[in-house]
């Protein structure tokens, strides 16, 4: 696979160091070419920080076809992975088709909210740009893979895995995350501004089946949920997240949902924002000679998130939980992956939260790249065989857990265990 990265902020940098720690295991990228609009920053992640040899920098306009173009056919490119913010899907993905070349993102395209009941109703889904370009991609011969960060990505993965293991029938398949980071100076934002406003001050979307799709308010339905990795309970709230779009497509169940652990006074903050019209991304304001959004002015204002977390402390946990029967039994798992801060920012130069979200990718190009993951048109990570993405987690440093949660099943195997221990006394 020759490998082209476009973005080379955290999640492209965290990529390419993910591929670099593996050494000779992550030679199925003969060649990783890592491209930013500044230059300068791809220079520094090819060269300064993953020290050269096949690693390339180039400059890039995410924006113009073009430019994109120009290079995937000077770099011979065969797979791309878009490590921008979603704004620049539709550009990067429609390159992508037209050159021939197989593509992945971590976030899919953007959604739009019902003009009259946005508060009931889903009008343009996230993703829906990409999905109904799916025979496009199959007459093209090739793959696109989409939402296949941590999560949407990994979480995914998980749900597809519990389908094929650990459960006969499936009631509910319920992202949630959370983490106890703390620190000095952290601030608000833990990844991309534009991003956290963007899914956090959308309707949220839910998937119930015989209802389908619909959308409630901002935050709703809190929960305590107990997390792994020493975290402990967080309450979580309904965000906008692609798992609710994507894992109905493919697993047969009842429900989906996606809750995230967004601290009150960050709510708070992000419904003031928008009271004062500061998470608008469509009207323009002049600001000197420049017209601009106001929320791509306060992605200019506010310290960088990256930056910020460097001293921060504790755990984040991406997880999928899963309800359903095994055996004639209700049975309840949590499927997750615990990342520590300040480990990743070791390894990684970057923090947890991003570089949970780059190792998904760069796991799933490798499948791609040696033929194991292989669907022509337009998928999420929950149409694979989740077994060797498992497996490869252990090895690239972010292995994946399980936790038997209360139920039935879980009393059944607690009999059992001690029986077992009977026996062998």
């Amino acid at each position: 696979m020759k490998l082209l990265i476009i973005g080379a902020g955290g999640v492209g940098t965290s990529a390419a160091m993910i591929i670099k720690r593996q050494g000779k295991d992550g030679e199925w990228a003969e060649k990783i070419v890592v491209s930013d609009y500044d230059f300068d920053r791809a220079k520094k992640v090819a060269g300064e920080i993953c020290g050269g040899g096949r690693y390339i920098a180039a400059k890039i306009d995410a924006r113009n076809p073009d430019s994109i173009n120009q290079v995937i056919k000077e770099h011979g490119i065969t797979f791309v992975m878009n490590a921008t913010a979603p704004q620049f899907n539709e550009c990067i993905f429609d390159t992508c088709r037209d050159a021939g070349v197989g593509y992945i993102d971590c976030a899919m395209t953007l959604s739009k909210a019902h003009p009259e009941k946005p508060y009931e109703l889903p009008y343009i889904k996230l993703g829906d740009y990409q999905f109904e370009q799916d025979e496009l991609w199959k007459k093209k011969g090739n793959m696109a893979i989409v939402g296949s960060g941590v999560e949407p990505g990994m979480a995914d993965v998980f749900a597809r895995y519990a389908d094929k293991h650990l459960f006969d029938t499936i009631d509910e398949v319920n992202v949630r995350d959370g983490d106890n980071y703390g620190g000095e100076d952290v601030g608000h934002f833990g990844f991309s501004v534009w991003t956290t406003i963007e899914e956090c001050l959308n309707p949220p979307v839910i998937w119930e089946k015989g209802r389908g799709f619909f959308c409630t308010e901002q935050f709703s339905e809190p929960e305590v949920f107990n997390f792994p990795g020493g975290i402990g309970d967080v309450e979580v709230v309904n965000v906008e997240h692609e798992e609710v779009l994507l894992v109905p497509r493919v697993i047969d169940c009842n429900r989906v949902t996606f809750k995230y652990g967004v601290p009150r006074e960050t709510r708070d903050l992000l419904l003031k924002l928008r009271e004062v019209g500061m998470d608008d991304k469509e009207t323009k304001i002049k600001i000197g000679t420049e017209e601009i959004a106001p929320r791509d002015y306060l992605c200019k204002v506010i310290p960088n998130p990256v930056e910020a977390t460097m001293k921060m402390t504790g755990k984040g946990c991406a997880g999928t939980w899963v309800t359903g029967t095994k055996d004639g039994k209700k049975r309840s798992v949590y499927l997750y992956q615990v990342a520590d801060n300040q480990d990743c920012i070791k390894k990684y130069t970057t923090n947890s939260v991003v570089a949970q979200t780059a190792v998904g990718p760069v796991i799933m190009m490798e499948l791609a790249a040696k033929g194991i993951w292989d669907l022509k048109g337009v998928h999420g990570p929950e149409s694979f065989d989740p077994d060797p993405f498992i497996e490869r987690m252990a090895r690239y440093e972010f292995p994946a857990g399980i936790r038997e949660m209360d139920s039935e099943y879980a009393d059944m195997l607690n009999e059992q265990k001690m029986l077992e221990g009977i026996g062998k006394a």
